[in-house]
């Protein structure tokens, strides 16, 4: 059986959530390595040289698309995973804000992705819960 027929088949067992949050950390790695590349991972980061990518005298505000660009792949990765358009707006929202927190230094790599993936222990709780309105 496919993950996703295992998912289909019983969301709210514990199996189901097992396999909800392992389709969810799953879709965090590739997402997180090699899907955002180097571009993405420097220019997210307000602090960092991006001269290599945009000449001399980049844009201001570059890491704000770059920030969101990031943070709307991984929403798409919840909302295919889950199905749900809430969860990936608030995972859109939490990635953007986990990862500004780091690149300012406020955290660091390793607490980083413990957050990114308590978010995903979340919505697969919220899921085998029930929550009405995801």
């Amino acid at each position: 059986m496919s993950l996703i027929a295992a998912i289909a088949a019983d969301p709210h067992s514990v199996q189901g959530i097992l396999l909800i949050f392992l389709a969810l950390a799953i879709g965090h790695a590739v997402m997180d390595f090699p899907l955002q590349g180097k571009f993405l991972s420097d220019a997210k980061d307000r602090h960092a040289d991006i001269s290599s990518f945009l000449g001399s005298d980049p844009p201001q505000g570059v890491w704000i698309h770059a920030l969101t660009a990031h943070s709307l792949i991984h929403a798409g990765a919840v909302w295919i995973v889950t199905g749900s358009s809430a969860l990936a707006v608030i995972e859109l929202v939490l990635h953007w804000l986990i990862d500004y927190a780091k690149c300012e230094g406020w955290t660091g790599f390793h607490t980083d992705q413990i957050l990114h993936y308590v978010c995903k222990l979340i919505y697969a709780m919220m899921i085998y819960l029930g929550v009405s309105w995801i």
